[in-house]
């Protein structure tokens, strides 16, 4: 196939067009149904917009099969989609529309007053899913001929406005550090994303991959949902995860492929349909974005679905690290090994360090971001020499299977000692009482910093400072018990359940979280 994402579609509804590409809700699209959305919504945007190639649409919405007609229509335009975190508030949005430059912004029903109200402070053309995706076909379309019948584009040939370096999606990173950056993804690094998926999984056209994440990010839309209709599989596609409709579409649907985050999977472990769904449809579950507690994943074995980490970002289209199927039991805690088309060193002052010992992850790979959007600079200190400095901190074992110790912004120097918050957060997640908890470091004037714990107990009320602090005893070194607790009835997260730890170093500084001193 080419890089052309939209030549994927063809090619299948070609070869299989009445197999049900998506399931949305009480509608099945089928491959061939799929690729004429695609067409049309490339008529309406080319000809009644004079949309064309390099510019940007965004769309503000929840998961829905639109969404994916916009991403291969603007594959097949040689333009960028920009989807948008419905999650944010509307100051936050104005500011990703106004530095995508987005010109066009499709919204769904539920978003329609946000849309209209980013009129005021964007220079952006607001429309409805159904003004630009529900038009049908045109039989002038070269790919589809009098019958209807789906003609692919010959591989040799494809659309001249789209070429494999040609962007097509440009998503904005979650924040962690701050203000989000626009990451700028080819339609090559997304072929390669979802040829290093195929890999992971073994995917197949048999596949069947329930969608339960955020396509907003890159993690609900390119672990599993576009490699899974490159290969020409079925997806079953919720609007935003619910753990009662999860479970409910493993019991009727029996999808064979899910992606879930560690908070996901509790929401999951603590629903009441829990145990009276049988989960063994799925060949594996899923995982990554932040810690995953051993007994989340022990859950899900003892259930025998194995259950297998990723390592990715945004940058990396994600997938970039993974474990396999047969890893699953055998590396618990890893984040697996290099990509099929991914290189990966750990280096640490410019050296590669030798299995064991602690570095930053670097990658290398066809998958990678092209740019951050407008941001020369940003791009320069993270892409030296084709390499991604990740800024994560881990080492790789004699297997080579990489382990994560934490962010390199977010390891604690205290009295000279590296203290690896990852660490500490693994000890925590094995107290009774607590729900969720994070370690940050906070500044310290005698140690320059120590470490502090911030924990959301079970039931209010029912922690102690000294009954966390305790848990540390003879498990790790003392210079790396936490100083402090926080108590709190919610962890910061982003879309993917990644603690955003620059919001909760701040809640502490100002006191919205009040730490308490060990004795």
């Amino acid at each position: 196939m080419t890089a052309d994402l939209s030549h994927w579609i063809e090619v299948h509804a070609s070869a299989t067009p009445d197999k049900v590409a998506l399931q949305f809700e009480d509608t099945m699209i089928s491959y061939r149904d799929l690729c004429q959305r695609v067409h049309g919504a490339t008529r309406f945007l080319r000809q009644r917009l004079q949309f064309g190639p390099g510019e940007r649409i965004a769309y503000l919405g929840f998961n829905s099969p639109e969404l994916l007609v916009l991403l291969f229509a603007c594959a097949r335009l040689g333009a960028m989609l920009v989807p948008l975190n419905w999650r944010l508030e509307l100051p936050e949005l104005v500011r990703v529309v106004n530095h995508a430059g987005a010109r066009v912004l499709v919204a769904d029903p539920a978003h329609r007053q946000l849309a209209a109200d980013l009129v005021d402070q964007c220079p952006v053309c607001v429309l409805t899913e159904s003004e630009v995706l529900k038009q049908g076909y045109s039989k002038v379309d070269p790919a589809v001929d009098g019958n209807g019948q789906i003609t692919p584009r010959p591989i040799t040939a494809p659309d001249p406005q789209a070429v494999p370096t040609t962007p097509v999606l440009l998503v904005y990173t979650s924040g962690t550090t701050g203000q989000p950056k626009g990451v700028v993804l080819t339609q090559r690094a997304l072929l390669f994303n979802a040829l290093n998926s195929i890999d992971m999984h073994e995917l197949t056209s048999s596949a069947h991959v329930l969608t339960v994440l955020p396509m907003f990010h890159v993690g609900g839309l390119n672990i599993q949902t576009t490699p899974a209709l490159y290969v020409g599989a079925t997806v079953t596609l919720h609007p935003r995860f619910d753990p009662e409709a999860t479970l409910a579409a493993l019991r009727l649907h029996r999808p064979s492929y899910l992606v879930l985050v560690p908070a996901t999977i509790n929401a999951l472990t603590q629903s009441p349909d829990w145990y009276r769904t049988d989960v063994q449809c799925l060949k594996m579950l899923t995982t990554g974005s932040s810690n995953v507690p051993h007994s989340l994943i022990q859950a899900w074995h003892e259930r025998d679905v194995p259950v297998i980490q990723i390592y990715g970002s945004t940058e990396t289209g994600p997938v970039a690290l993974y474990q396999k199927r047969e890893d699953a039991l055998t590396s618990v805690g890893s984040v697996g090994c290099g990509a099929a088309h991914t290189q990966l060193r750990i280096v640490s002052k410019g050296v590669e360090v030798a299995s064991g010992q602690p570095g930053e992850l670097l990658l290398r790979g066809p998958n990678l971001f092209r740019e951050y959007w407008q941001d020369p600079e940003a791009t320069a200190a993270v892409l030296v020499d084709g390499w991604f400095r990740t800024g994560d901190i881990g080492f790789r074992d004699q297997r080579g299977f990489v382990f994560i110790h934490d962010r390199k912004k977010d390891m604690i120097i205290s009295g000279g000692e590296n203290i690896y918050s990852v660490e500490l957060e693994q000890v925590l997640s094995g107290i009774p009482g607590i729900k969720e908890a994070a370690v940050v470091g906070m500044p310290d004037a005698k140690w320059g910093e120590i470490p502090v714990a911030v924990v959301v107990a079970v039931a209010p009320g029912t922690l102690t400072v000294d009954g966390v602090c305790n848990a540390f005893e003879g498990v790790l070194a003392r210079y790396k018990h936490p100083r402090a607790v926080g108590f709190t009835s919610v962890l910061p997260r982003n879309a993917m359940g990644k603690v955003l730890k620059h919001e909760l170093r701040d809640a502490l500084r100002t006191g919205t979280i009040q730490l308490v001193e060990r004795p």
